[in-house]
């Protein structure tokens, strides 16, 4: 491999990820850049656990999803074997607008993080569709307070702003 390689790979596992240690960096260097951009695109490797399963496995873990949330998850974007799929997750994410402090739930919000998970990749309406079905945007934008006698705009404005 050529230091050209090197560096373009090394800058592709920055931009696509977080970062990569020097094993990871040597396998995909193996791989080629071509090949290195289909196995991010297309893991094959599974990625982490999903929540529900954690919780299965793990009851104690539901307890401290509170506060502990985000850096349970910066943990997760810095260990994955599927850095994209943390990437993206942490993308929509950034452009959808939810908080933690107005969801009553925080199991919500691990929700909806795992949802961009699952639909990030995909067309931008399936996206929003899942969006729409999402309790945490639902919550943040008061959308269960809409109804006809009193339409709450809220999810409307928060779309066409996209």
């Amino acid at each position: 491999m050529s230091s050209e390689d090197k560096l373009m790979i090394s800058h592709l596992l920055r931009r696509a990820g977080f970062g990569t240690t020097p094993e990871e960096l040597e396998r995909y260097l193996s791989l080629g850049y071509e090949n290195t951009v289909e196995e991010l695109l297309n893991p094959k490797i599974p990625g982490n656990m999903s929540n529900d399963v954690i919780f299965r496995l793990f009851p104690e873990y539901h307890a401290s999803i509170g506060p502990d949330a985000p850096a349970n998850w910066a943990y997760r974007m810095v260990t994955t074997q599927c850095p994209l799929q943390e990437k993206i997750a942490l993308f929509w994410h950034g452009v959808f607008a939810t908080a933690c402090d107005k969801l009553n739930y925080p199991l919500v919000g691990l929700n909806q993080v795992e949802m961009f998970r699952n639909s990030g990749f995909g067309k931008f309406d399936n996206l929003l569709v899942e969006l729409s079905k999402d309790p945490a945007m639902i919550i943040f934008l008061d959308n269960q307070t809409n109804h006809k006698g009193a339409i709450n705009e809220n999810y409307g404005r928060e779309i066409l702003e996209l």
